[in-house]
């Protein structure tokens, strides 16, 4: 999530990829599984393009082959890949790791970050907190909040997090809660437009976006947190 360019693509038809890592690193191989996509439908046909050849045959090995170089770097990326089937059901979901290695699943959902337990936490969290959830913008804000658990290495077993999200939203406009803005990462303290401190940007200085909601960016929410006690 940001304010730059978007991190998921579309590869083929039914086929879309979507990754963290360093945005050259991500451009490379979303290139390489586009021409490895078009080649396979060009050569064979278009319904032989599938999920499975592409990530066992194109990118796993051209992956495992950068990450074993001695003296280049390795490709620095986390990946999700999927393919639609023509039933929910039936959906092909795939992780690609920066060292080649991937695992296939049909349905449900996937995660990508950083660590293997911050992965398995997440799913886990997901698993259970979307379970049954049919309304989109339900299902975004669940989502929102596992990708700032993550961000902020927090724990989903911590009750603290949402604590203090729910008095966000309890005490601050609903126009204001899906909105995002601009925070220097040369601040030192909070920003807040509703009582906490706020500092301008330094000149030239680099900018992130963060949800409006992020707790770390109201010190406000701190003070007010103990009328949840």
């Amino acid at each position: 999530m940001g304010a730059g360019r978007s991190k998921i693509f579309e590869l083929h038809d039914r086929l879309a990829l979507a990754g963290l890592g360093h945005p050259a690193d991500i451009e490379k191989v979303q290139q390489a599984a586009i021409d490895a996509a078009h080649l396979e439908a060009f050569t064979r046909a278009p319904e032989d393009v599938s999920l499975r050849r592409l990530v066992s045959f194109g990118l796993s090995p051209q992956l495992k082959q950068n990450f074993e170089q001695l003296f280049t770097a390795p490709t620095l990326v986390e990946l999700l890949i999927v393919e639609l089937g023509n039933d929910p059901g039936q959906d092909l979901l795939a992780n690609l790791h920066f060292d080649g290695a991937f695992q296939l699943q049909t349905g449900g959902l996937a995660v990508a970050a950083n660590t293997p337990e911050a992965e398995a936490a997440a799913k886990t969290w997901l698993t259970t907190a979307l379970a049954g959830q049919t309304d989109r913008a339900a299902v975004a804000d669940l989502l929102l909040q596992a990708w700032w658990v993550l961000t902020e290495n927090k724990s989903f077993t911590d009750k603290l997090w949402k604590r203090v999200l729910a008095l966000f939203r309890r005490g601050f406009p609903a126009d204001l809660q899906r909105r995002f803005r601009p925070v220097s990462r040369r601040n030192e303290g909070p920003l807040c437009r509703y009582g906490g401190s706020k500092r301008r940007s330094a000149p030239g200085s680099h900018s992130q976006w963060v949800p409006f909601a992020c707790p770390l960016t109201c010190s406000c929410l701190e003070e007010r947190f103990s009328a949840l006690n």
